[in-house]
């Protein structure tokens, strides 16, 4: 209803020379994203418009789909620039006294999502006047990779690929090989893709070796990268293979003398572990002959302490053999009843003694 108000009083015959928009020369601008952009809206007041002066901007989305949506608005000698939070603190007029003809917009650090249609409408009764503007926000390009898809041996065919992660359509690629002293011209063989950034290479030789610099650019500005190519002479695979075979087997050689080395260690350190930690039981000595020739001299003499000197005539004439051949052989320390021969017992019997057992006597004469 407004709308049809502020356009019937612009279009009837006697007020089309009141309130007046200075038609600008941009209607379209383009702009990169970060950077600022001024929206131009002049605008001049007849002595006819008396009502009060309202100013208003208006942003129509590029989705037809969106309702148009207000961003800033001056009216009453006041400024309202909360409307649209997408906005908020990056807008603003240029000139802080609207009503002195001037109520261009100014837009700091701009968004690819601040793309659209803007459009000023200046409103003094009975005048009323619109002015729309169309603006693109760019990216740059930037973040591009440059890489070599194939095989870099002489003969082969290779592509240099450029690839820009970031920008606005329409993105163009350029590629140039440098030099110690400055730039020189593409391979004869190669074949560059101005849209996609790739640059073919056939039959590629060591010549086409270098460093290639891939530019990458749009409406609002440039991106490069860099890109080494180095062409080789074919790799010899026989060679290859040989070498690992040889190389596998002298690795399968050294990895069982190393088993068989520690499985030698482990069994020489069990042994000794056994060794060292072995308790055997020690076998009992043979039973002591000389014990043996005690308990019989030992019996006899208290066989002969309990007997008369009458009864002893058995006892002197004891046959050789049955006494132990031990006792001839013991030291006077070890039986001191018995004197130490001169001769050993066996020389005395080759020689034809007789032993004979004198019982020892007290000095009265009886038998110990």
């Amino acid at each position: 209803m407004r709308d049809g108000f502020y356009s019937w009083f612009c279009c009837s015959p006697g007020v089309t020379d009141s309130l007046k928009i200075t038609p600008t020369d941009q209607p379209m601008i383009e702009k990169a994203q970060g950077e600022k952009v001024t929206l131009p809206c002049m605008f001049t007041l007849s002595q006819e418009d008396e009502g009060p002066l309202d100013i208003e901007w208006v942003l129509i989305p590029i989705d037809n789909q969106k309702n148009e949506q207000t961003i800033i608005m001056y009216t009453v000698d006041r400024v309202y620039s909360n409307y649209y939070e997408g906005m908020h603190g990056r807008m603003q007029f240029s000139n802080p006294d609207p009503k002195s003809g001037d109520a261009s917009l100014e837009i700091l650090n701009l968004k690819s999502t601040d793309t659209g249609t803007y459009q000023c409408k200046v409103k003094k009764a009975p005048g009323v006047q619109s002015q729309k503007i169309q603006l693109t926000v760019l990216v740059k390009p930037a973040r591009t990779k440059c890489y070599v898809e194939g095989s870099q041996e002489i003969g082969s065919d290779l592509t240099l690929k450029c690839a820009a992660q970031e920008g606005s359509p329409l993105l163009s690629y350029s590629w140039r090989k440098l030099t110690g002293t400055g730039t020189e011209q593409l391979p004869a063989t190669s074949l560059l893709n101005k849209n996609t950034g790739e640059l073919s290479v056939k039959n590629a030789s060591q010549d086409n070796s270098g460093t290639y610099s891939c530019i990458v650019s749009n409406r609002v500005g440039t991106d490069e990268c860099f890109l080494v190519l180095n062409v080789t002479p074919p790799v010899n695979v026989g060679g290859i293979i040989a070498g690992a075979i040889i190389g596998t087997l002298l690795g399968l050689c050294l990895l069982a003398f190393l088993i068989s080395y520690a499985c030698k260690k482990h069994r020489e350190k069990k042994y000794e572990k056994e060794v060292h930690h072995d308790i055997r039981e020690d076998v009992p000595p043979p039973k002591s002959r000389t014990s043996t020739a005690r308990s019989y001299v030992g019996s006899n003499r208290s066989s002969l302490g309990s007997m008369s000197p009458s009864n002893m005539d058995g006892y002197t004439k004891t046959p050789y053999s049955q006494v132990p051949s031990e006792d001839f052989e013991r030291t006077p320390e070890q039986n001191p009843n018995f004197a130490s021969p001169k001769v050993a017992a066996p020389n005395l019997s080759r020689m034809g003694a007789v032993p004979v057992m004198i019982p020892a006597q007290s000095k009265d004469g009886s038998i110990v």
